[in-house]
């Protein structure tokens, strides 16, 4: 016979903290908190696997459950000598979810249940107070038909506040028992009427109801929302949990709160939590009376402490507080009732905590003997380090909503609106704080976006163009904000019912996708001596390296200063776009001769030359990975016929030559058009070029500094193994002949970027003639899944939200697909040559289970953002130890 149900407490403790996945952390915590000796009334917990039944058999529960769930409350009853339904001594219960890991305040609870017009006479008998007993039955009433019979629960609330405005009272607790008793007849009114039906009378039945209720609210929008953004799959189900009620509103001895272990916000280890006399659990949190502190040492004048109010269970909970930190070894949010001066447990949970306080606590629970090294490594969400490395709003500050789109890269900014990258750059150069909003951006807004604050977009996905940039240079970003409007014509964005014109101020918070009027006060990161001591102690637990994607100075000073051990991803293109650059690359293009076009290359190589001695001298003695051109050339023509006619008259030629030009390189879909290692082989004297200017600045900063770099050139899109013969030997040309007009060589690799689905399926025989590979899963997960990243955000947030993906593929790999890919060019590639270098140079290289997959497929490296390096760093070293994080941060 399948076993549906286990008891806690009263000495029937049939499970244990290790049995969250069938108890919910819930459950499995108090039976644990039982086993150890701490005061927890009696119940049971109805598992997990009944709640995957409930779903599966169309809301009908196991055959077995209903004689179980007997069994289990006739074992409450005899521990606590009462009887449920019992109209002299009645049994009371909670009814509250509780899922394997924590999601406060998305599932449902009922409190007091089993009252009934007949108990409630028993209660107030058996209680010998009134006020008690019907203000135990209102709270019953209106927690029951909110979330069972799913009445408006503002609708009972306007009930009491109606009643205390006839007596003449402001807090609930000055009502008296008449008021109650009169309260509770309109609720059951209120009942009848929205409902059609009575308020149920038979404890059993609200039993059932209760348990029901908690398991559909399972799927309750709330909590399929935080499921979505926490990652939590729909199929782990929540357990629910039937306890004997022990009461905080019986008395001014008596007691509710919420207490943490350590604080949460800040990480310090001192006791942080409320309380309220005389009160429901529900109070502490509803806001509608003010609760007090725990210790006297942070009261405030006219406060009462629970420390001063009821010295002898503030001793026993600073006791449970120790016992249960030392259990678990970690941060614990505890809730607890007091009744009649006696100290009670209803549950215990690693505690919520920001990354601030994540950090520290790790560090200090190390160096307090409470965890080692590596459980601290592993205590820390990688991706919490966000909240650390970039300006976050002032959580205090007023702020009025905008809209709001995708938090594609974090931080947050306030600056005036402009809506071109020509404008952002000349307004920041006066000193101007800007925002630069675009409708989506291109690689020809590089300028703008590096000299913007932020960045504010209305179409485009988390690894659109916008967002990728934002986060290699660590500027905020929203994207794919579709509630804005953008009008070039007018210099005016249309959001939130307002218009915000050119020059007026916004505020964007990359982390949350948020777009805030005005300016919003902000708080500057602090990096502690615990971040270093972390990434320290992450640094000696992880086997991957972690690169950075850069290719400016900025770019590898910032990776290097994060922790990067090279760089993997140089996109040479970005450097094409600088105003200096810009009219030799578009002569080139322009030119029908190689002669033409080699004369304009020329022209280009010293800069070139310099970008690359810049960077290599940042990275002296590590691995540079540079990606030779890969865009299509089109991309750098202007489109407009303002910018046509401007491009003509620098070039000395005329409109109709510029407008031909960019007609014939236009490309039906240029993602799969005429671009990487195709435009090497169609015009070799650009990948030349970039050779030369390659191995000359790394030869000037061997000559220089004595620290030879190694440049390892990357060949994009390479899907046939010619196509990588071909473009290797014209740079093992060009490399021979700058170390014969130099007289030094210097050691260098080629190799090429995976992002083909054939080249993955034919790596065995690429790998004859490469090096290492980088996965450039950006690509590769576009041409797995046939769609553009840019695109797909009209539609990806309803699959995964449909359950069709478990994440959108852009933003975590895709194992089964694209993760497949990896794994089959992985192993084909090293079958041929077991020394390959094999490393990830795409998004995921900066997310977190995308990095474990990566650690599993054996990826020498991860290359990310620079400002995502320390994110990578932890994560690697999770990995490594075969735990990701417990996701507490």
């Amino acid at each position: 016979m399948t076993k549906w149900v286990y008891r806690f407490g009263a000495g029937q403790n049939e499970g244990r903290a290790d049995m969250r996945n069938l108890l919910g952390g819930k459950g499995a915590n108090l039976a644990e908190m039982a086993s150890i000796g701490l005061p927890v009334p009696p119940g049971f917990t109805i598992s997990t696997d009944v709640c995957t039944a409930y779903y599966e058999n169309n809301h009908q529960y196991p055959a077995e459950l209903r004689r179980q769930v007997d069994d289990a409350l006739a074992a409450v009853e005899q521990a606590v000598g009462l009887k449920f339904g019992d109209a002299s001594h009645p049994l009371l219960v909670s009814v509250r979810s509780g899922a394997r890991v924590s999601m406060p305040g998305m599932m449902d609870t009922v409190l007091n249940l089993g009252l009934t017009d007949q108990t409630v006479e028993g209660l107030v008998v058996a209680s010998r107070d009134p006020r008690f007993a019907w203000d135990s039955y209102r709270r019953f009433i209106q927690m029951y038909g909110s979330v069972v019979l799913g009445v408006d629960h503002h609708r009972f609330e306007e009930i009491i506040e109606h009643t205390k405005l006839e007596a003449r009272v402001v807090e609930d607790t000055a009502l008296k028992p008449e008021h109650w008793q009169h309260v509770v007849e309109q609720y059951k009114d209120l009942v009848l009427q929205e409902t059609g039906k009575p308020f149920p009378q038979d404890p059993h039945e609200q039993l059932w109801g209760a348990i029901g209720a908690v398991f559909g609210s399972w799927m309750n929008p709330r909590a399929i929302t935080y499921r979505r953004l926490h990652d939590i799959p729909a199929e782990w189900g929540t357990a629910v949990n039937v306890q004997a009620m022990v009461f905080g509103n019986m008395g001014n001895d008596c007691a509710t709160g919420v207490c943490f272990t350590r604080d949460p916000s800040t990480g310090e280890n001192m006791f942080y939590g409320e309380y309220l006399v005389n009160a429901q659990g529900e109070d502490v949190v509803a806001g509608i009376r003010t609760p007090q502190p725990l210790s006297a040492s942070v009261a405030k004048p006219g406060e009462v402490p629970l420390e001063q109010a009821m010295p002898k269970a503030y001793a026993e909970l600073l006791a449970v507080r120790a016992t249960l930190e030392k259990h678990y070894t970690d941060m614990q949010d505890i809730e607890f009732t007091v009744q009649q001066n006696k100290l009670y447990m209803l549950q215990t949970r690693n505690g919520k905590r920001t990354a601030a306080a994540a950090l520290r606590m790790a560090v200090e629970m190390a160096r307090e003997g409470l965890i080692d090294q590596a459980e601290a490594v592993r205590r820390v969400n990688p991706s919490s380090l966000d909240q650390l490395l970039h300006p976050m709003l002032d959580p205090k500050a007023p702020r009025t909503s905008l809209s709001k789109g995708l938090p594609a890269s974090p931080g947050a900014a306030s600056g005036v609106v402009v809506f071109n990258a020509d404008e952002a750059e000349s307004r920041a150069l006066k000193g101007d704080a800007v925002i630069l909003v675009r409708v989506e951006t291109s690689p020809e807004d590089i300028h703008g976006m590096h000299a913007a604050r932020g960045i504010l977009t209305t179409r485009g996905g988390m690894t659109s163009h916008a967002a990728v940039v934002a986060r290699g240079m660590g500027r905020p970003c929203v994207a794919g904000a579709g509630g804005v409007v953008v009008d070039y014509n007018n210099q005016v964005l249309i959001a939130g019912g307002r218009e915000i014109r050119a020059g007026e101020t916004i505020t964007l918070d990359g982390g949350t996708g948020e777009v805030f009027l005005g300016s919003v006060a902000m708080i500057e990161p602090t990096l502690s001596g615990d971040f270093g001591t972390l990434m320290e102690w992450a640094d000696s637990c992880r086997r991957m390296r972690v690169r950075a994607n850069a290719e400016t100075p900025l770019d590898a000073e910032t990776a290097r200063k994060f922790g990067a051990e090279g760089i993997g991803l140089c996109r040479t293109e970005h450097m094409f776009f600088d105003p200096e650059r810009i009219l030799a690359v578009r002569q080139m293009i322009i030119s029908n001769t190689e002669s033409g076009r080699r004369t304009a290359l020329n022209r280009l190589l010293p800069f070139q030359r310099e970008d690359f001695r810049k960077i290599f001298t940042i990275m002296a003695g590590l691995p540079v990975t540079i990606r030779l051109l890969d865009p299509p050339l089109h991309e750098f023509l202007p489109h407009g016929d303002a910018e046509m006619q401007e491009v003509a008259d620098s070039l000395g030629t005329d409109l109709e030559t510029i407008r031909r030009r960019a007609a014939e390189l236009a490309e039906a879909n240029p993602m799969l058009g005429h671009r990487g290692c195709r435009l090497g082989i169609s015009f070799p004297e650009i990948y030349e070029m970039q050779a030369r200017a390659i191995f000359e600045g790394a030869i000037a900063v061997a000559k220089e500094t004595g620290n030879a770099p190694h440049p390892e050139i990357m060949i994009p899109l390479v899907g046939m193994k010619r196509e990588l013969e071909i473009t290797r030997a014209q740079v093992e040309k060009v490399a021979n002949l700058v170390f014969d007009e130099s007289g030094m060589k210097i050691e260098y690799s080629v190799g090429t970027m995976i992002e083909l689905p054939r080249a993955a399926l034919l790596a065995d025989k690429i790998a004859d003639t490469a090096d290492f590979f980088s996965f450039g899963t950006n690509d590769l997960t576009q041409t797995v899944f046939g769609l553009s990243r840019d695109d797909a955000g009209k539609f990806l947030p309803q699959y995964v939200e449909a359950g069709i993906l478990p994440k959108d593929p852009f933003v975590s790999i895709d194992v089964d697909g694209v993760g497949e890919m990896v794994r089959i060019a992985s192993q084909k590639g090293r079958a041929t040559k077991n020394a390959l270098k094999l490393g990830i140079c795409g998004e995921h290289g900066g997310d977190p289970a995308s990095i474990s997959f990566c650690e599993q497929v054996g990826l020498d490296y991860v290359s990310c953002s620079p400002f995502r390096v320390p994110v990578a760093r932890l994560a690697a070293a999770q990995a490594a130890l075969g735990s990701a994080s417990d996701r507490t941060a």
